[in-house]
C-alpha cells in the first residue's frame, strides 16, 4: 500500500515549471489536432502570419460534380469547397484566400461554380497553379484576383466533352456549343486572353494526340494572357499580403465614418 501512495503522489505531483499552463498545452493539442482533422478531411487551413490571416483551400485532383467518382480517383468535392469559400468571405477574422491548383479538371458546372463564388469574392484572392491547371480548372484559377503559374507547370485548353452515352441530335451539339460558350466567356473575362484565341486554342488538332486542344506550359499561359504571371508560392504570398495591406485602410475609414 505504501508504494501504491508513493506511485500516485509521483504521477500527480505538480509540474517542474511553475509558469507553465497545463491547460493551454492542452489546447494547443486539441487545436493542432482539430487542424489536423481539417486539413485531411477538406485540404483547407488557416493560417496566422504576423498580421495576415488567410485561408488557403486547394483543388487537387478530379473536380467531383453530381456523381461520386471511384475511389481510386483523388477528387475534389465541390460540396466541401463552397462552404469553405462563403466561410472565408463571412469570416471577418481571415483576410485573404489562397487557392492552390492542381487539378485534371472535371465536372463542368461544379468547375463554374466554384470559379464563379471565387470571382463574386470581395475579399483578395490569389491562385497559383501547380502541376496542373487544366480543363475546368482554367475558369478557376483565372478566377482570382491574381493568378501565379509554375514555370513547369501545365494547363490543357479544350472544348467540353461528355463520357457515356449521347444522342446525336441537334439539341445536344447545341447544349454543348452553349455550355462552351459559357466556359469561354467566363475565362476571357477575367483574363486577357480573347474569345477568338481561347477558341481556338481549343480547338487546335496539331497538338493531342486522341483529342483536340493545347497544352500550355507556365510561360505559354502567361504569353496568352490566361494567367498573369509565372511565380512560386512566395510569390502568391507576396501578392496576397500586397492585395490584403491595399484592402485594409479602405476598410478603417469606413469604421471610422460609422463612428462620426
Amino acid at each position: 500500500m505504501k508504494n501504491s501512495k508513493q506511485h500516485q503522489n509521483t504521477v500527480f505531483e505538480p509540474a517542474e515549471n511553475p509558469d507553465k499552463d497545463l491547460s493551454s498545452e492542452n489546447e494547443e493539442i486539441t487545436a493542432l489536432k482539430r487542424t489536423s482533422d481539417i486539413i485531411f478531411d477538406s485540404g483547407s487551413i488557416i493560417s496566422f502570419c504576423k498580421d495576415h490571416t488567410i485561408q488557403c483551400l486547394t483543388i487537387i485532383g478530379q473536380i467531383e460534380g453530381h456523381y461520386v467518382l471511384s475511389p481510386q480517383n483523388k477528387t475534389t468535392k465541390y460540396e466541401h469547397i463552397i462552404p469553405q469559400l462563403v466561410y472565408a468571405e463571412q469570416n471577418e477574422q481571415i483576410d485573404g484566400l489562397l487557392i492552390i491548383l492542381n487539378t485534371v479538371g472535371g465536372d463542368v458546372e461544379a468547375g463554374l461554380a466554384i470559379a464563379e463564388l471565387v470571382a463574386g469574392m470581395t475579399k483578395p484572392v490569389v491562385s497559383l497553379v501547380l502541376g496542373g491547371g487544366h480543363s475546368i480548372g482554367v475558369p478557376i484559377a483565372v478566377a482570382a484576383k491574381k493568378s501565379f503559374i509554375a514555370e513547369s507547370a501545365t494547363m490543357t485548353i479544350h472544348p467540353v466533352r461528355m463520357n457515356g452515352l449521347m444522342l446525336g441530335v441537334p439539341q445536344a451539339f447545341e447544349y454543348f456549343q452553349r455550355m462552351q460558350s459559357r466556359i469561354t466567356s467566363f475565362v476571357t473575362d477575367h483574363s486577357s486572353i480573347s474569345p477568338e484565341r481561347y477558341n481556338e486554342l481549343a480547338m487546335n488538332t496539331d497538338e493531342l494526340v486522341m483529342d483536340i486542344g493545347t497544352i500550355l506550359d507556365g510561360k505559354d499561359a502567361v504569353s496568352e494572357g490566361i494567367i498573369d504571371s509565372i511565380g512560386s508560392l512566395e510569390d502568391a504570398l507576396d501578392a496576397l499580403y500586397s492585395l490584403i495591406d491595399k484592402k485594409r485602410p479602405k476598410a478603417k475609414r469606413k469604421t471610422s465614418r460609422k463612428k462620426s
